[in-house]
């Protein structure tokens, strides 16, 4: 192909880079940066972040750099990283004194499009005190959802895995828990609206951190094309639920508490914008459960003694249980072994590998100064596999959260910590054990490609779905 095509077929792209990131404002000199690079022009290190595995971008910088903080240039930001469990604490003890959230570009415009005239800059608060007001994630809110909960896996293991020989563990987790927060927060289980909307949630998931060219043929076309998708869809469920609300039904989800909503100049909030906003919370609520269930697949699939005893442990669940009575708090609580299996799981593999802020002003930390508007990034992986905490790191080992073994304080941060820990955190636990009971009491497998590829950037992924052969009990 001659030189002058490649051109042309890539202007628009490097048009569209240039357009967003060359023009934007570089930090004015500020002395005693963090050690690091700033990597490329308008570039920066983003494509090694992106395309190299976050987690292995952060490890060869702190050995390169510094184990507390270092400076790079990612998604077109200027960016601290703020490493180790004595960053986690500064970080977790900062929240709006230092920092606010920050959501990338490529985030924002996915979810912002009611706001397109507004300022670039949204925090994600406005969805975690929308959770957190009514209360819907508490325990005591959500032990009334448990028994649906059980209903739904139960009705999902009879539907997708029962009398098959093998499946896809990973597409039928995303399917379980889109069905599952679809379920919670809109108040609708219609499964064939649900599983059209799977691949698009995929599609959002990969783009939420990508470089923002709406280009055919990239990450984040796709994405936008999906939101558009989901959008729609979801402006037909915000109708229908006005309707049936106008009739008298019961408002026991989120979306009916965000239709009923007010500010305190009684203004409802558009539907474009509870649209958005429930599109955001089905995300947070779909990729990263349905990877700690589908990693729990793989993990345990490879330790028939760690099932044997996860096994055990459901066995008497089931046993304290009369014939189709659902799971109750009860028995969440006997479930200790399982969760510790699942904290391991998050910790070999976090499901969702970091999050964002931007400085609130300029502030010193580890004896160096971060600019106000630099952006922090923040991960689990600065401890998660660091032998100083976690002996050989890379071995699978329930027993590490066994009672008496204590870790010392921020070096196991799976849900974050302060005022932003994951307001879906119990959620996220019931959901999880839910799906674990069901399985372990119904199968053992075995893994079709022990050594599948994780493929992935911020969101790990088995590149084959993760192929498992089921075997009834």
């Amino acid at each position: 192909m001659e030189l002058s095509l490649v051109v042309l077929l890539f202007a628009p792209i490097i048009l569209t880079i240039v357009a967003i990131f060359a023009l934007r404002p570089r930090s004015g000199g500020a002395k005693d940066l963090p050690p690091g690079s700033l990597g490329w022009p308008i570039m920066g290190e983003t494509v090694e972040f992106l395309f190299g595995k976050p987690e292995k971008f952060v490890f060869d910088r702190m050995k390169k750099y510094s184990p507390d903080i270092f400076k790079t240039k990612i998604l077109g930001e200027e960016t601290a990283v703020i490493c180790g469990p004595d960053g986690h604490k500064f970080l977790f003890s900062n929240e709006q004194k230092l920092f606010t959230a920050f959501r990338p570009h490529s985030m924002q415009k996915l979810f912002r499009s009611y706001q397109a005239a507004a300022p670039v800059q949204i925090a994600r608060d406005a969805e975690a005190k929308i959770l957190r007001s009514p209360g819907f994630l508490k325990p005591e809110a959500l032990v009334r959802y448990l028994g649906k909960m059980d209903s739904i896996t139960q009705q999902q293991m009879q539907k997708y895995w029962e009398g098959k020989d093998e499946v896809k563990a990973f597409l039928l987790a995303k399917t379980l828990t889109l069905t599952l927060a679809c379920r919670f927060f809109l108040g609708t289980d219609d499964p064939e609206r649900i599983s059209r909307l799977v691949s698009n949630f995929d599609d959002i998931t990969l783009g939420m951190h990508s470089i923002p060219v709406n280009f055919p043929g990239t990450i984040f076309y796709r994405a936008n094309r999906a939101a558009a998708a989901i959008r729609k869809e979801l402006r037909e469920v915000i109708k229908e639920k006005k309707a049936a609300m106008a009739t008298g039904a019961p408002m026991q989800d989120i979306l009916s508490h965000m239709i009923v909503a007010s500010d305190p100049s009684g203004k409802y909030m558009p539907e474009a914008e509870i649209a958005d906003k429930i599109m955001g919370l089905l995300v947070a609520g779909y990729s990263t459960v349905a990877t700690a269930m589908t990693f729990f697949m793989k993990y345990v699939g490879e330790r028939p003694d760690i099932y044997a005893k996860i096994l055990a442990e459901q066995s008497e669940v089931e046993a304290g249980k009369k014939p189709g009575e659902f799971l109750d708090w009860d028995d969440i609580q006997k479930m200790k072994y399982s969760w510790n299996v699942l904290y391991e799981v998050m910790r070999l593999t976090p499901p969702l590998q970091g999050t964002f802020r931007e400085a609130l002003t300029d502030f010193s930390y580890a004896g160096h100064t971060i600019p106000k508007g630099w952006k922090i990034y923040w991960t689990v992986s600065t401890t998660n596999k660091n032998p100083e905490y976690f002996p050989e790191p890379d071995k699978f080992d329930p027993s590490r959260y066994d009672d008496g073994n204590t870790f010392p304080p921020f070096t196991f941060v799976p849900f974050g910590g302060g005022p932003r820990m994951c307001p879906g955190k119990e959620y996220a636990r019931l959901a999880i054990l839910t799906f674990v009971h069901n399985v372990v009491k119904r199968f053992k497998w075995e893994l079709i490609h022990p050594n599948e590829k994780i493929i992935g950037d911020m969101m790990p992924t088995p590149e084959k779905g993760l192929p498992i052969r089921l075997k009834r009990h």
